[in-house]
């Protein structure tokens, strides 16, 4: 285990999580890292197996090889036992969207890329693991986002759902979707580069 990790108790590792925003590593891309609480193969069955990722993002099945077939069905008012009301901006998308894509690459524990169905068109999202003693090095990767706008609401919602899955990993409550993503997307929206 690394010295940072011995020092880090789970509220400070959560306090951390929730102070780290994505940055703009290139054009119309969204990078967030975060250490998360190992072992790698159980972080990677949480990126993986559709009943353990329906928990903090959305389940949906995954054929784990190149040209496989991902489809993600968001439930956000399921992750949490929080009862929120949808956002206005968000109800038009009903109760659980959709999204389907295919993998570009996969080398399992470590690595997992697939494409991401949407309305601007398809983009592409990466997760690297890397072991860091009993900790999780995870870097998620968001290319080829449409605009600036779609930038932002992928960031702010992919803060919120890293958020709620170093929830499940540190075995707590799962913090309310629609309430924390909201400041977040607003941060974003504040923070990121113009087009």
């Amino acid at each position: 285990m690394s010295e940072a990790s011995d020092l880090w108790s789970g509220v400070e590792r959560a306090e951390q999580a929730m102070s780290e925003f994505g940055v703009v590593p290139e054009a119309r891309t969204v990078c967030i890292r975060r250490v998360l609480p190992g072992p790698i193969e159980r972080v990677w069955a949480y990126l993986t197996e559709s009943e353990k990722r329906g928990r903090w993002l959305a389940s949906g099945p995954m054929e784990l090889h190149v040209g496989g077939r991902v489809e993600l069905n968001f439930r956000n008012a399921e992750l949490t036992p929080h009862a929120e009301p949808t956002p206005e901006k968000y109800k038009g998308r009903g109760e659980c969207a959709s999204v389907h894509g295919r993998i570009t690459r996969c080398d399992a524990p470590r690595l997992l890329s697939y494409t991401w169905g949407g309305p601007s068109g398809e983009s592409e999202v990466t997760f690297e693991l890397t072991p860091q003693g009993e900790d999780v090095m995870l870097v998620l990767t968001h290319r080829r986002l449409g605009n600036r706008g779609a930038m932002v609401s992928v960031a702010g919602g992919w803060h919120t759902h890293l958020g709620i899955l170093l929830d499940q990993l540190e075995g707590r409550e799962p913090r309310p979707f629609w309430s924390t993503f909201e400041p977040l997307e607003a941060e974003y929206e504040r923070r990121l580069p113009p087009d």
